[in-house]
């Protein structure tokens, strides 16, 4: 089964280097908590409302200079482990990682009063808390799923080219190379602009339960490189010098088109929070339906479709798939699937969210501005 999948390279650890790649997560769970909570970083306001203040809820933001710190550490092997590691021990890593955060789920839901959602299995799948901080907020769980995640993402892509690369050497993949760049370049533009995160769904909606737990860090961090369980193990496709060109063109341009499209709307939608009468870019009026105290936006990447984003985001897990060349391979694919499949299911949750918080009619009338859910004039 396991060599029929082509991932027989991943099981190829001695026991005491498995168990080694088991514990890795904890190990870079406490680092990072440690690491986090040191640091300097700047406070911000955020969007949620502190609950026993009634003020916006303050957070400290370190998350580019944690990533900084431990991409040093990592190319430069301070910590003893080859730069490939975290690519051979992906397996064990992900076994491992689910193990504790499963624990730390259990603590962070159990351990909070009864809310609304009684059955306890949906409890601890959804969450029972919205926010939960220590150290005087010094350390935000949530934006903390977000820094692990984020720089572990860009740390196993990286990674997963360095073992590529040890492997193969001149009959490298280019496209290995390229996706560990887009992953690396989207994780850094998210650390750059990390107050917009703030102003995000899950930040807002979202409660601590094994979901935000698991997908926040082990998903985000360790899952999402899943096409290079199979890819990194296959040479160059073959290609000609020109049609290598082409296909690697091709993959950056749709990747700049996605990232346009994911990023542009969620600081649209961010400025908007934090200045409703400003032009988005100076040149985009934010033209809006008023609902109560509340505002929806429908201007600039906001009047083609109501979840615009999640087309940004699609197209950038399609232009992920190609980058690799391997067009006939599933693993390739994987992530372009999950992508689709979650943000399909997540954008029908955010409706029926939105017409709770907009009200029926209002957001009646929003549907009616706004048609399409993610696909401008198809879906």
């Amino acid at each position: 089964m396991i060599e029929w999948l082509g991932i027989e390279h991943l099981f190829e650890l001695s026991g005491q280097e498995a168990l080694l790649g088991f514990l890795t997560p904890l190990a870079i769970f406490v680092l990072f908590f440690l690491v986090q909570l040191i640091l300097p970083g700047r406070w911000v306001e955020g969007y949620v409302t502190d609950r026993e203040t009634g003020e916006p809820r303050k957070y400290k933001l370190n998350g580019l200079l944690v990533y900084i710190i431990a991409l040093a550490v990592w190319a430069l092997e301070l910590t003893g482990m080859p730069r490939d590691w975290f690519y051979r021990s992906a397996i064990y890593a992900v076994s491992g990682g689910s193990v504790v955060v499963t624990i730390l789920a259990l603590i962070a839901v159990f351990g909070q009063p009864r809310g609304e959602v009684k059955n306890p299995i949906a409890a601890f799948w959804l969450g029972r808390s919205q926010e939960l901080s220590f150290f005087k907020n010094r350390i935000d769980i949530k934006m903390y799923f977000y820094v692990v995640g984020g720089t572990m993402l860009s740390l196993n892509a990286l990674s997963g080219a360095a073992y590529h690369y040890g492997r193969f050497g001149d009959d490298f993949n280019p496209g290995v190379f390229l996706f560990a760049a887009f992953l690396t370049y989207y994780v850094v533009d998210y650390f750059i602009f990390e107050r917009v995160q703030l102003y995000t769904y899950d930040i807002i909606h979202e409660k601590l339960g094994f979901k935000m737990f698991w997908g926040g860090i082990m998903v985000y961090g360790w899952l999402y490189i899943l096409p290079l369980w199979g890819i990194a193990a296959l040479p160059h496709p073959g290609f000609s010098t020109a049609g290598t060109i082409v296909w690697l063109l091709a993959s950056v341009a749709l990747f700049f088109v996605g990232w346009t499209i994911t990023r542009g709307a969620n600081l649209q939608k961010y400025t908007f929070k934090r200045w409703p009468d400003r032009k988005f870019l100076g040149i985009i009026e934010p033209t809006h339906i008023v609902a109560g105290d509340r505002k929806i936006l429908t201007s600039g990447f906001w009047r083609p479709a109501r979840h615009f984003n999640y087309l940004g985001e699609g197209i950038l897990a399609f232009s992920y798939g190609l980058a690799f060349g391997h067009f006939t391979s599933p693993w390739a694919w994987t992530y372009f699937v999950f992508i689709v499949t979650i943000f399909t299911l997540r954008q029908r949750e955010d409706e029926e969210a939105c017409e709770a918080k907009y009200g029926p009619e209002k957001w009646a009338e929003y549907q009616t501005k706004v048609k399409y859910r993610i696909i401008p004039g198809i879906y």
